[in-house]
């Protein structure tokens, strides 16, 4: 069921409704995490996205992942659940988002050269010269990957 987000929306409108999503960390040889630079909130996240109706988690990361960042990534290891991830976006959307977060390698493809409808650009940053985020979540998950990998 494609869209199932946006179908969901057209029934409730801005109303807070509570999503699942699945994100991830993939380093460089530098241990620098790969962030994306948002089209929506023009600020940087974790690539990740929402799941589709009858996806699972992995599934979700998987997809989301080649969407946002080019990049077909294998899944390494489960880093943790984050289920206080509260956003308003733009549009006026509010969302409780429970997000699943793994550790990700590259295993084809190659980082977007060029912007899409979701991503303006993408980047590697050290773990502890961070750009602005979409919001709390994101640090959180950022604060989990770097205490694993360090």
């Amino acid at each position: 069921m494609a869209n199932y987000i946006q179908e969901i929306r057209r029934l409730v409108g801005h109303r807070p409704i509570i999503l699942n999503a699945a994100g991830a960390i993939l380093v460089n040889s530098q241990k620098e995490v790969l962030l994306n630079l948002r089209t929506d909130t023009h600020n940087w996240s974790l690539p990740g996205g929402y799941l589709e109706y009858g996806e699972t988690f992995e599934q979700a990361c998987i997809r989301e992942y080649k969407e946002d960042a080019g990049i077909d990534v294998e899944i390494v290891q489960s880093l943790g659940i984050f289920d206080q991830g509260f956003t308003t976006y733009p549009n006026g959307d509010e969302a409780q988002v429970i997000s699943k977060l793994y550790l990700v390698k590259q295993v084809g493809g190659q980082a977007l050269q060029e912007a899409t409808n979701e991503t303006l650009d993408l980047k590697y940053f050290p773990f502890d010269q961070l750009p602005p985020l979409l919001n709390q979540q994101n640090a959180d998950m950022l604060a989990v990957g770097k205490a694993y990998l360090f």
